[in-house]
């Protein structure tokens, strides 16, 4: 591969948008270009990187037992009313209307188009169990679509929906998935991180979520510093308080003028009195169409995942101003728990507040001496709040939390029946009952994972590729394209090279040697192989791996063996993961 003869724009600045440290080398490695808001071009090295990733992705998931197929980008919503998705999913889902106005979505994911498959093939138990995959490209409608590949609203994603004859089955399979999860990203260079998460908009009753570990990580995960417990922060469960009973308090509840006075931080600031002591009131309205009030303690925040679980419904969003007042008495900032006419939960850790501060339900009034055990006796308790950094472990009463910052690059869920039982995806058992099928469903960014990978693998010249995913395995660098003897040396070494299976980019420009060196770092090949003058005075070239500050000198006649030796050492050890 010469580098005249392929097209890998680089460009010296950074790109204007960028905010997170793989889109800006993306761009200036020449791998992506912007069409749209969150839609991109992949150019010659950003395909090869991401086709990389497809090629582990179906060697691991075919040495699990599953089976590629392909499924349409567009799919249409009668699947998506019978699953009662269509009207669920919100303004995520691309709505598009073909010419005899019948509406179809593109698919942001294919629980619909594949269960409708099953369906229609699958009649006996002996056909199961069924595991499909697909390698697609997806849709969804992000409302603020940022950070390049991370999350832009179309993206290529391996997605993939395994059938059973029961729960046990089920869960083996999403267990053998996890560990193939494993197995991919180790292959592609990645520390990754397995946690539990919410369920979202797929639904189901457990699922996993797969984090590259990474500063600019959208998500915030924790994990004990004693067991292997990990989860999202929405998800994580939190160990309860000690709590020892007791009436004992200061005083009574009375009303104190906060004029103004809204946020936690306000009135604290106002009244004196830490955070901690404050017992915030948040009223949510419900799928369901109805309202609750939350209490949480005034330096948490609520975790809308919990709730959602606790209540049983499809979402919650916090009251507008407008029902808070009608509900309360009070304007938004003022809403307490005494006297309030609403189904109320509060959170563990409010159960042991005592001399708490709380809304007045009165505009401008807060409470003071709240006890909880005596003056809300009627609360039901249960974890509904985010989880942070020194938390108890809910697992070994032990450790404590430890806080990360995540991307996440790939989720598997246990779907149960979600999908079977409104769409009639069922089978007859050995006993010629019919039973509804149950469902795993399993997948992976792969656009996602080639930025996680720069993420996770650069440094301040440019990225860092791990071998099993880079664009090519060896860089050659002849400083002086027009001197004879190097550009002869160059040719030979790449043609060595590439007759033994290493992938080789010639850089045979006539640039200037710092222009050279400039672009090797940024593009991020693992091996430079640099060939100069005075080094080949003496019979040798520099090989140089692109993570170390040093490289060797090599003599030329040994050079083609000792990089051969080199990359498939690497990509050996890469590929070895629990063979």
């Amino acid at each position: 591969m010469h580098y005249r003869k392929t097209f890998v724009p680089t460009l010296k600045q950074d790109p204007a948008d960028a905010e997170v440290v793989s889109h800006r080398l993306m761009v200036r490695a020449g791998l992506i270009r912007q069409l749209a808001r969150g839609i991109y071009n992949f150019l010659p090295f950003g395909l090869r990187v991401v086709r990389k990733i497809e090629a582990i992705v179906r060697e691991e998931m075919n040495r699990a037992g599953a089976q590629e197929i392909l499924m349409p980008a567009i799919c249409p919503a009668e699947l998506w009313r019978e699953s009662g998705r269509w009207d669920q999913y919100g303004k995520e889902l691309l709505r598009i209307k073909d010419r005899y106005d019948r509406d179809f979505c593109f698919g942001p994911t294919h629980e619909e188009v594949v269960t409708d498959i099953v369906r229609h093939e699958v009649r006996s138990y002996r056909d199961l169990p069924l595991n499909l995959y697909q390698i697609q490209v997806k849709f969804r409608d992000e409302l603020r679509p940022r950070f390049g590949l991370m999350r832009g609203r179309e993206f290529i994603m391996k997605d993939a929906y395994s059938f059973h004859v029961d729960q046990n089955d089920c869960r083996r399979e999403y267990e053998n998935m996890a560990a193939t999860y494993q197995r991919i990203f180790r292959r592609c260079g990645l520390e990754t991180r397995q946690v539990e998460s919410d369920t979202g908009a797929i639904g189901g009753t457990m699922a996993h979520e797969f984090h590259v570990l990474a500063e600019c990580g959208e998500d915030a995960i924790v994990s004990c510093d004693v067991c292997d417990y990990a989860a999202n922060v929405e998800k994580a469960e939190i160990a309860p308080p000690p709590f020892t009973p007791s009436s004992s308090s200061a005083g009574t509840p009375h009303k104190v003028r906060t004029p103004g006075k809204r946020s936690v931080e306000e009135v604290a600031a106002f009244l004196a009195t830490p955070p901690e002591q404050f017992i915030k009131t948040l009223v949510y309205q419900t799928s369901r169409g109805d309202y609750v009030a939350i209490l949480v303690r005034g330096d948490h925040e609520a975790s809308e995942a919990k709730i959602r679980t606790l209540l049983g419904v499809e979402w919650v969003q916090l009251a507008d101003a407008v029902a808070v007042e009608r509900l309360t008495g009070a304007e938004v900032g003022f809403a307490g728990p005494l006297g309030l006419a609403l189904e109320t939960w509060a959170d563990w850790w409010v159960r042991p507040m005592r001399d708490a501060v709380t809304g007045a339900n009165e505009t401008d009034y807060h409470l003071v001496h709240v006890n909880v055990e005596r003056d809300l006796a009627s609360i039901r308790f249960a974890d509904l709040r985010l989880a942070h950094a020194g938390d108890p472990c809910p697992r070994c009463h032990q450790g404590r939390f430890r806080s990360f910052r995540g991307i996440e690059v790939g989720n598997i869920f246990y779907l149960g029946t979600k999908y079977s039982v409104p769409m009639k995806a069922t089978f007859l058992d050995d006993k010629g009952e019919e039973k509804p099928m149950e469902m795993g469903c399993y997948g992976i960014g792969i656009t996602r994972t080639a930025a996680a990978a720069i993420e996770q693998h650069h440094d301040d010249d440019g990225i860092i590729w791990p071998i099993s995913v880079a664009p090519a395995h060896v860089h050659i660098l002849p400083v002086a394209w027009n001197d004879e003897q190097q550009r002869q040396v160059a040719v030979a070494l790449h043609d060595g090279l590439e007759a033994r299976g290493v992938e080789v980019l010639l850089d045979d420009r006539e640039e200037r040697a710092g222009v050279k060196f400039k672009d090797a770092d940024l593009l991020g090949i693992p091996f430079r192989v640099t060939i100069g003058g005075k080094g080949l005075a003496r019979g040798v070239v520099e090989v140089k791996p692109r993570r170390s500050q040093t490289g060797q000198e090599v003599p030329l006649a040994d050079a083609v063996g000792v990089v051969t030796r080199l990359v498939h050492d690497e990509l050996a050890a890469l590929a070895r993961v629990d063979r």
